[in-house]
């Protein structure tokens, strides 16, 4: 086999498992198994992450929920960092619960039901909303209104 030859040979071997590698580590968004109203995913059985929803709002930032304060609401545990987060949720679960099911509002705008980081998130005219990471809530941040108008759109359809 001639030098040229062999050098064809490995760089379209070469060209095939770049391009296959490329697929592979590319981050793909994961789906929710189930179309659950509730995300779930990460922690199944258990809303967002085990993050509790209402900590958003009193203390302004993402708190991990306990065990001893679970509150089975729409058929997933919700947990929460006290006894007294606990008791204003079960007084008005509708208030706390983040914006479609906890899902990524992006992606949710994007057509996609998929995870969030719950250290990702906005409250915006009383709702909380979160994000699959930081770099994604950036983007969303710059256009809130456009992202809810196609996300409020999308959701009934993606939980059918």
């Amino acid at each position: 086999m001639t030098s040229k030859l062999r050098l064809a040979f490995w760089t379209s071997g070469a060209l095939a498992l770049l391009t296959m590698l490329a697929f592979v580590v590319t981050p793909m968004p994961m789906q929710a198994a189930g179309k659950s109203k509730i995300n779930t995913i990460g922690s199944p059985g258990v809303a967002i992450k085990g993050y509790d929803p209402v900590a958003y709002f009193v203390d302004g930032a993402p708190r991990k929920g306990k065990a001893e304060f679970t509150v089975e609401h729409e058929g997933v545990r919700w947990r929460f960092a006290s006894a007294e987060n606990k008791a204003k949720f079960e007084a008005d679960p509708a208030k706390y619960k983040p914006v479609y099911g906890g899902y990524c509002a992006y992606g949710v705008a994007q057509g996609y039901l998929v995870k969030i980081e719950p250290d990702a998130w906005t409250i915006r005219e009383g709702k909380l909303y979160l994000n699959y990471d930081k770099s994604i809530q950036r983007r969303w941040e710059k256009r809130p209104d456009s992202y809810i108008s196609k996300a409020n759109t999308r959701w009934p359809k993606l939980i059918r």
